[in-house]
């Protein structure tokens, strides 16, 4: 019962959470910042969001070898273990 409560809370967090950050994202800036250099720090804002694109799809690819090498590695534990089973309840 108290599965489905701590993924409905999950949820809400992450869904909170991504509205909070497109809240900051799009919100306008501070007096202070948009004299006269909003090209030039919108130039910058788009390199580094390009690094930043580059960075986080290599850190998902990382994720996802290291996700399918550990599914490979479980699946051949069960595999044993099922063997093993098999084995046991023949002998």
């Amino acid at each position: 019962m108290r599965g489905w409560r701590i993924k409905l809370i999950f949820l809400l967090i992450v869904y909170f959470a991504g509205f909070a950050t497109a809240i900051y994202c799009f919100g306008p800036a501070p007096e202070g910042q948009a004299s006269g250099t909003s090209e030039r720090s919108f130039a910058f804002s788009s390199l580094k969001s390009d690094e930043f694109a580059k960075s986080f799809n290599t850190g998902m690819h990382k994720c996802i070898d290291f996700g399918k090498d550990a599914a490979l590695r479980v699946g051949e534990i069960l595999k044993q273990k099922l063997e093993e089973r098999r084995n046991q309840s023949e002998g």
